[in-house]
């Protein structure tokens, strides 16, 4: 039997922040996720959580987990569908760890999300607005980057297309803070900048660098920001938020 404790705690002080980059926040949400599926293991189980043993944390378990968050907790499809994606990243690292539970980390894979009904179009509340401007960890280059780009995209309700092909001389932080847009028909429009926007873009230019393209924002490499990368980053810190509810 193979105990839980230590391969949680590299997973979470670890594997996530240092090897894979996650902000604080994100590590946080992942960590309340376990938090809730080890005491619901151990009043199961009858054992302590320091006690559990990986062996235990297997599919019929989880998924006995996910209907008691959904049944006495309340807890919604989408945040029933972010508390498995927290496991399932578990169960990922853990199948380097702990080769003889690779039949049951597939098991645990082969879990399905809950299918949920979506609004077609659904805007976003103030909170929650602020919640995923808030979500980057602005510790890092990478933080500083998306709380930027995030935060001037709502702030200037900017499209995706318009947002990863600004070009870093049509942004002006002299006396007025502006950008100017080029959109849809070739149409330019000049848009002021909030003081709060105006000071996270800042912040970004400050550690940006020497790179070899004229968009504003680029990616890890240095290269532009693609539509994908934006959306990647987008749902990466949406997901964070919906996680931690």
């Amino acid at each position: 039997m193979t105990p839980v404790a230590p391969l949680i705690t590299s997973f979470l002080r670890e594997h996530m922040p240092i090897e894979r980059g996650y902000s604080p926040h994100t590590c946080g949400t992942y960590a309340h996720a376990f938090r809730l599926l080890f005491i619901f293991a151990s009043k199961r189980l009858g054992i302590r959580p320091s006690g559990l043993c990986i062996e235990q944390i297997d599919a019929a378990l989880i998924l006995a987990f996910l209907a008691h968050i959904e049944e006495q907790r309340g807890n919604s499809a989408a945040t029933r569908n972010g508390r498995l994606a927290a496991i399932k990243a578990f169960f990922h690292y853990v199948e380097f760890g702990v080769p003889s539970a690779l039949a049951q980390a597939r098991q645990i894979h082969a879990i399905p999300g809950k299918r949920h009904d979506r609004a077609l179009i659904r805007h976003l509340t103030k909170d929650e607005v602020r919640a995923i401007i808030d979500a980057p960890d602005i510790t890092t280059r990478l933080g500083i980057r998306d709380r930027a780009m995030l935060h001037l995209c709502f702030a200037g309700g900017l499209r995706v297309s318009e947002l990863v092909g600004l070009p870093l001389e049509n942004l002006s932080l002299q006396r007025t803070p502006s950008i100017r847009v080029l959109g849809k028909g070739r149409k330019e429009r000049c848009l002021p900048l909030w003081k709060a926007t105006t000071a996270d873009l800042r912040a970004w230019l400050a550690v940006r660098g020497q790179v070899p393209v004229p968009e504003l924002f680029v990616n890890a490499q240095g290269d532009t920001m693609t539509r994908a990368g934006f959306e990647y980053v987008l749902d990466k810190h949406a997901r964070t938020c919906w996680v931690a509810h």
